[in-house]
């Protein structure tokens, strides 16, 4: 398919000639459009696209150097060159500053501007294929913004309402479903005692390569997905459905299988999965989580693939009490809170000693599960040493009752309050980094495990100090200080949208522009203009 050029030029037997002379077919383009001056040029660039631009110089109403600089401050990619029946080096020199690509005197060599004209187009098509290159790369760095997006949800750190200003203009997100499975590594078996050894490094390394395994398979299914690892060794899984077609358990059940198979054979690991039992839309997904992890972390013996909340009713106000009281402590144990973590550790005590036999046996092993997760919370945390660690986990690989399991419980709370001062302040100074780095670095694609890995702090940990500290999350906080940059290299700059874009960190400038527009309510260039117009409005 042909490119289109536009001829601009006040002298109708100027773009007549151009027209018949140049040989337009054989360079790849169609004459698209002519005007007779630079407004009228401007109109037509406004309603429809054009590849190349052939301007003259000196036009009534508008000139060819002031149409050159709306079409620049525009973002309008149109490659231009130049006409004039003047050799006016300070016209060169402005239209050069504009990005012209070339300049050719009348009267025109029409042999030497095809040539021209040829090398222009040569340049453009070879820069169109590279950003077709880069366009894969780009798509995946949204996909993965919209994955940080939604870990923020799943966590519930963030809003999820029309008021918020991440989802201005995608309302229609509001509305999407999902399926919702969690697939998680069973900490307790000998299987996974490696896992246990393995240093950050190599854990990291294979979260990454689950990850990867996870998205190839379903790729490979044509499905519409996100991967989100919540922490090291567990991932939620987001299958956006069509509205219209009805759950199907079975099919789910089946892409399920799929992926714990694909990650069995490619890494190694058995994983055990956890499925909502019914669509979630994106109002309801950090809900559905804590229902399907809650149900994962209260069935001690569970299949390799359960659907939450199940239709067992059994002791469920024990079961809910139990669970309670286990987030609650798990929440204060992160946030270093030792008044709320002695406050629950009563709680958790008292209910234990209120239960029957019968009831003491069947939440042994709840009881079990929940410090091996305790466990690798405080792993996550960086609480114990390696040898206090190793020392912990054999403990829980034996056999043993319910008061030595709350005995290891006070030993893990006891050594989060001995570290609470210390690491509050380590936490005040790791956010203190983490600002700092970001504010150096928001020209950069960052992505939340860089700024964690630079104050090295896990991923999740990292997430929940940053929520805590700044009450906005990673991505808010970010997009707001590169946002807020923008606004002011647009109100005092006249670099070009291209150029801004690519100093607040994003590469491709729609993508900036989709961004900035949720943030303002304005694309740039309107926001530009606005600020110039009240600027001049002050000077007169």
């Amino acid at each position: 398919m042909n490119g289109k050029v536009l001829l601009v030029d006040d002298e109708p037997h100027i773009t007549r000639n151009l027209e018949k002379v140049i040989p337009w077919e054989m360079l790849g383009l169609t004459v698209g459009g002519t005007a007779k001056n630079g407004m009228e040029a401007l109109e037509l660039l406004e309603s429809e696209s054009f590849d190349l631009v052939l301007c003259d110089i000196r036009m009534p109403v508008m000139d060819g150097l002031e149409l050159v600089r709306h079409i620049r401050e525009k973002g309008t990619e149109s490659d231009i060159i130049m006409l004039s029946g003047y050799q006016d080096f300070a016209y060169t020199r402005a239209a050069i500053q504009y990005g012209v690509k070339d300049y050719v005197l009348k009267p025109i060599p029409y042999d030497e501007l095809t040539g021209v004209i040829a090398r222009v187009m040569a340049n453009q098509r070879q820069k169109k294929k590279q950003q077709s290159e880069e366009q894969q790369k780009i798509g995946r760095m949204i996909d993965l913004a919209s994955e940080k997006v939604l870990y923020d949800i799943l966590m519930d750190y963030t809003e999820v309402t029309s008021g918020n200003w991440l989802f201005n203009g995608e309302e229609q997100e509001l509305d999407k479903k999902y399926v919702l499975i969690v697939l998680d590594l069973d900490v307790s078996s000998e299987r996974t005692k490696d896992w246990r050894e393995w240093s950050d490094k190599e854990r990291k390394l294979w979260n990454f390569a689950v990850c990867n395994v996870l998205r190839e398979r379903l790729q490979q299914n044509g499905l519409h997905h996100a991967v989100i690892q919540i922490r090291d060794g567990e991932w939620c899984v987001l299958i956006e459905c069509e509205k219209t077609l009805p759950y199907n358990l079975k099919q789910i059940t089946l892409w399920t299988e799929l992926l714990l198979t694909a990650v069995k054979n490619h890494v190694k690991l058995s994983l055990y999965a956890g499925i909502y039992r019914d669509y979630a839309d994106i109002k309801a997904l950090s809900q559905a989580y804590k229902m399907v992890q809650q149900g994962m972390q209260l069935t001690p013996v569970q299949e390799q693939i359960c659907v939450y909340p199940n239709d067992c009713a059994g002791a469920s106000r024990e079961d809910q009490a139990f669970w309670d009281t286990s987030e609650k402590l798990i929440g204060a144990v992160k946030r270093g809170d030792t008044s709320v973590v002695d406050e629950e550790l009563k709680h958790l005590t008292a209910q234990l000693q209120m239960m029957n036999e019968t009831s003491l046996g069947r939440f042994k092993p709840m009881l079990h599960f929940f410090v091996l997760n305790l466990m690798r919370e405080t792993k996550e945390m960086g609480i114990f040493s390696r040898e206090q660690e190793d020392l912990l986990w054999l403990k829980l690989d034996r056999r043993f009752g319910i008061k030595d399991l709350l005995s290891v419980i006070l030993q893990v709370t006891k050594a989060v309050a001995e570290k609470s001062t210390d690491k509050k302040k380590q936490s005040e100074r790791s956010m203190a980094e983490a600002k700092a780095f970001l504010g150096r670095n928001l020209y950069r694609d960052l992505s939340v495990e860089e700024a964690a890995t630079h104050v090295g702090l896990s991923t999740s940990y990292f997430s929940l100090l940053f929520k805590q500290t700044y009450n906005e999350t990673f991505i808010e906080y970010v997009t707001r200080e590169r946002m807020e940059k923008a606004k002011s290299l647009l109100a005092d700059t006249m670099k070009s949208i291209a150029q801004i874009a690519k100093e607040v960190g994003y590469a491709e400038r729609r993508y900036f522009t989709k961004v900035f527009m949720k943030y303002t309510g304005e694309n740039p260039t309107d926001y530009r203009s606005r600020h110039q117009q009240v600027q001049e409005e002050r000077e007169s």
